[in-house]
């Protein structure tokens, strides 16, 4: 049989969904040791790819895997055509509106917005009732309002610190961001045992790592 190809965001999903895998039972050894690889075979089982977060949809869409691993964010932005199968514990952060302590988020002008992620600041805006110039901006974010390219920013915020360290507040909390497991709709017909057989692993090695770590007798 075929190893499962798995399309891992590489960074810090990666590293925080590693001990999940090891959990599961999957040998991640070339993981610990990647150096600059990208492709991993040392389960005969699976085959992980190490892939940007924006290319995980491109991989599974395509039928190149069959399982990718990464943000709801992305999915959210870029608009899940296959199976989100199982939300993991791991990637817990938040979308926010942040600016400068001098913005005023009930300001009758049109609002200038700075973010990477477009469409989720597009709907957010929407339901709400209000009407903004949208930036795409690739890079710091955190940036734009500090030297007047936009009047706030929409970003990803996991502790905060970041816009601590730039003198940035947060002024509307939108929706929560975690990890996902999703399947690619042929594979899953096609290959329904051992992708349900790793899914269940991989929920049971969560719970099991949450509650560690509710006792304290856990660290990644």
């Amino acid at each position: 049989m075929k190893p499962i190809k798995i399309a891992l965001t590489k960074g810090r999903t990666e590293q925080q969904v590693i001990p999940l895998l090891e959990a599961s039972g999957i040998d991640c050894s070339g993981l610990r040791s990647k150096g600059r690889r990208l492709i991993f075979d040392d389960d005969p089982r699976y085959e992980i790819i190490l892939v940007k977060g924006p290319d995980v949809l491109t991989y599974l869409n395509s039928g190149s895997v069959q399982i990718g691993i990464v943000g709801s964010d992305v999915l959210d932005e870029q608009g899940n055509r296959q199976y989100a199968m199982l939300n993991l514990s791991v990637g817990k952060c938040r979308f926010v509106l942040a600016s400068t302590e001098d913005f005023d988020p009930q300001q009758q002008r049109r609002k200038i917005i700075a973010t990477k992620y477009p469409n989720i600041t597009k709907r957010y805006f929407q339901s709400i009732g209000e009407d903004v110039e949208i930036i795409k901006i690739e890079g710091s974010v955190e940036l734009a309002p500090l030297i007047g390219l936009a009047d706030a920013i929409v970003d990803i915020v996991e502790t905060g610190n970041t816009l601590k360290e730039n003198n940035l507040h947060v002024y509307a909390k939108l929706q929560p961001v975690n990890t996902k497991l999703v399947v690619n709709r042929l594979a899953l017909r096609q290959s329904q045992v051992p992708i349900k057989s790793l899914i269940t692993s991989l929920q049971t090695a969560d719970r099991q790592i949450k509650q560690f770590e509710m006792n304290g007798e856990w660290t990644r």
